[in-house]
């Protein structure tokens, strides 16, 4: 069984500069510590961490809110369709 540490990343889709230089540091730490990130997949908080991960080479996981991968952010290396809208939440704070 693969003990690969996940760590979830939940935040808004529009969100202000601070906040988004706070979750690329946050992505960026993950990373760095040889953590998968785990986020909702999409913009704002979740494609900033996401970013900060890819910059230091992580893994990312997106679990999405619609029916097609291709809705997610640029930096998903793992997009999970859900067709559950914010209902995916559950799934991502249960996952990590």
């Amino acid at each position: 069984m693969n003990k690969q540490k996940i760590i979830g990343v939940v935040g808004a889709g529009d969100a202000g500069e601070e906040d988004l230089k706070l979750a690329l540091a946050v992505g960026e730490a993950i990373a760095r510590r040889g953590y998968t990130l785990l986020c909702g997949g999409m913009g704002g908080i979740m494609e900033a961490a996401c970013r900060g991960a890819k910059s230091e080479d992580g893994t990312t996981i997106g679990i999405l809110p619609g029916n097609s991968k291709h809705e997610c952010n640029p930096y998903i290396d793992y997009p999970i369709v859900t067709g559950m809208g914010h209902g995916r939440n559950v799934i991502v704070a249960g996952s990590s």
